[in-house]
C-alpha cells in the first residue's frame, strides 16, 4: 500500500503515535472550522495516474449517463413548501457512473478496503468503528465529467461523504459549497433559496487536486461540481462508509442512481 499511499506523510497506519494523533487531531479541527477535510498529496502520482487508466476506458465504454433536472433535495415535493418557492428551484445535472462490481482489482478498490482507512476516518468523525458498504453497485463509484457537463447544487443523505479526485480538469469543475446552511432542527427554507436565487458570500471554493482525498459533512453542506471545460475529463472516487454494518440500496435507489439493480 505504501505505493500507492503517501503514509509517510499520513500515517493512518500507525494508530496510538503520535504522528497519527496529530493527524487526526488536525482533521478535527478542519472538519470543525469548514465542515471538511483534505489530505492533499494522499495518493502518489504514480498511482492516481495508474487510476485514471484503468477507470477511463471502462467509463466511456461501461458507464451510466446519470442526467436529471432536480432540485437540491433531489425530491419532487417538500412538506411546507410552496412548489414555486426558491427553494426548491430546479438545476440539471450530468455525469457517468461506474459501480463497484465494474471496479474489481482497480487501485480504487485497493484504496476502498485498505483497512487502516476507516478506521482513521472513524477517528476523525468521533465514531466507534465505520463499515465498508455492502451494497454491490454502491460501495465504491467512479463519476466522469466530461466537457459540458456538472453536478449541480444538492444536498447529501449521508452525514459526511468521503472523495478521492483521481483526476482534475483543465478547466472549470470546481467544488463549491456552503457550509452551516441548515441544521438538522433547522432547514433554513429562505437561506436556501437566497442563495439559489442571488448567491452567497459564504460559498467557498476547496481546490482539489489529483490525489486528494476529501471528506466533508454533506448532509447540512449545500454543494456543487462547477462544468467542466477542456479536453481533460474529471475523474473522482465516492467512498460509502457507514456506521452500521451491512448497509444495502434498495432496488428503487440502485435504478435511479445507476440504471439498472443488479
Amino acid at each position: 500500500m505504501r505505493d500507492l499511499l503517501d503514509l509517510e506523510r499520513y500515517p493512518i497506519d500507525k494508530p496510538g503515535s503520535p504522528d497519527y494523533a496529530a493527524l487526526v487531531e488536525s482533521c478535527q479541527r478542519a472538519m470543525q472550522a469548514t465542515g471538511m477535510f483534505n489530505l492533499h498529496g494522499f495518493v502518489r502520482p504514480a498511482a492516481y495516474a495508474r487510476a485514471a487508466e484503468e477507470v477511463l476506458p471502462k467509463s466511456h465504454e461501461q458507464s451510466f449517463t446519470h442526467g436529471r433536472r432536480h432540485n437540491v433535495y433531489f425530491k419532487k415535493e417538500v412538506p411546507g413548501l410552496a412548489p414555486d418557492h426558491a427553494a426548491l428551484t430546479l438545476f440539471d445535472t450530468q455525469h457517468h457512473t461506474l459501480c463497484d462490481d465494474q471496479l474489481a482489482g482497480t487501485v480504487i478498490r485497493a484504496i476502498y478496503e485498505y483497512e487502516p482507512l476507516p478506521a482513521f476516518l472513524a477517528a476523525v468523525l468521533k465514531k466507534p468503528k465505520l463499515h465498508l458498504m455492502s451494497d454491490p453497485l454502491g460501495r465504491v463509484n467512479v463519476i466522469e465529467y466530461r466537457a459540458g457537463e456538472t453536478l449541480n447544487w444538492h444536498f447529501d443523505r449521508s452525514v459526511f461523504t468521503t472523495t478521492l479526485l483521481i483526476q482534475a480538469p483543465e478547466e472549470g469543475g470546481e467544488f463549491q459549497y456552503r457550509s452551516d446552511l441548515r441544521s438538522d432542527t433547522d432547514p433554513n427554507y429562505e437561506g436556501v433559496g437566497r442563495l439559489l436565487t442571488e448567491g452567497d458570500p459564504a460559498i467557498r471554493v476547496n481546490p482539489l487536486n489529483a490525489g486528494t482525498l476529501n471528506v466533508f459533512a454533506g448532509k447540512n453542506t449545500l454543494h456543487r461540481v462547477t462544468t467542466v471545460r477542456g479536453n481533460r475529463n474529471r475523474l473522482v472516487a465516492v467512498y460509502s462508509y457507514y456506521e452500521q454494518p451491512d448497509v444495502m440500496f434498495s432496488d428503487s435507489e440502485r435504478l435511479g442512481f445507476y440504471g439498472r439493480v443488479a
